[in-house]
Order: structure tokens, then C-alpha cells, then sequence
């Protein structure tokens, strides 16, 4: 390429599409293509991660067989039944099956205690 380097690859790409400003034009509209392209892909492949996510957690019910309460102050008794949304280190989201005010944080070690979640 000489000493021009990439000067010259430009003017030269440049000339072939119609000049630097079409060149400019061209740069923008396929850059903007792809982010939208990959934008598309990111979200559709989120929905899906969350879809599936979703199922799991849905289809899981877990059963206390112990009744205690936990630091921030729910309650449990024997025989009722929850599910866990999400999980983030020791804590959890979880519904409790049949209560009004869900969803609750809770410590998921506590859940271990009382219940047959990671039993499984």
C-alpha cells in the first residue's frame, strides 16, 4: 500500500461507490442495518432465555414440611406449597401458592430448612 496506508484504501473505495460522501452514506446505512440486525437478535434470544426460564420455574412447586418463619418475617406451615421465580446468590424470589401478596424475597437456605426445595 505505500505510505499512504489506509488514505489510499479509502480514496480508492471511495472513487469505486460514487465518492466519499456516498462512501460516508454507505458506511452509516450498513452500520445502522447491522445494529438494528443485532439488536433484533439480542432481544429475540432474551425472550426466548426468559420463556424457557419461566417454564421451569412455573412447573416446580415445592411443599413445606416444617412450618417457621423466615428473618423478614413470612410465615409458613406445614403442607403449603410455593414456587421459585428467580434466584440471585442465597436470596430468591418465590410466589407463595394461594397468597395475595406475593412475590417475596426470601433467604433460600431458610427455603432448605423447611421445605423440599434442592432436594430435588
Amino acid at each position: 500500500m505505500g505510505n499512504l496506508g489506509w488514505y489510499q484504501l479509502m480514496t480508492t473505495v471511495a472513487k469505486k461507490v460514487g465518492g466519499p460522501k456516498c462512501l460516508i452514506a454507505l458506511l452509516l446505512v450498513s452500520g445502522a442495518i447491522l445494529d438494528r440486525g443485532a439488536v433484533a437478535i439480542k432481544r429475540k434470544v432474551a425472550q426466548e432465555l426468559d420463556r424457557k426460564s419461566q417454564d421451569k420455574a412455573a412447573s416446580v412447586i415445592y411443599t413445606v414440611s416444617q412450618e417457621g418463619s423466615s428473618n423478614e418475617g413470612l410465615r409458613f406451615e406445614v403442607g403449603e406449597t410455593f414456587k421459585v421465580l428467580e434466584t440471585d446468590g442465597d436470596a430468591g424470589l418465590i410466589e407463595k401458592i394461594g397468597d395475595a401478596n406475593n412475590p417475596y424475597f426470601v433467604s433460600l437456605k431458610f427455603l432448605q430448612s423447611i421445605s423440599n426445595y434442592g432436594l430435588a
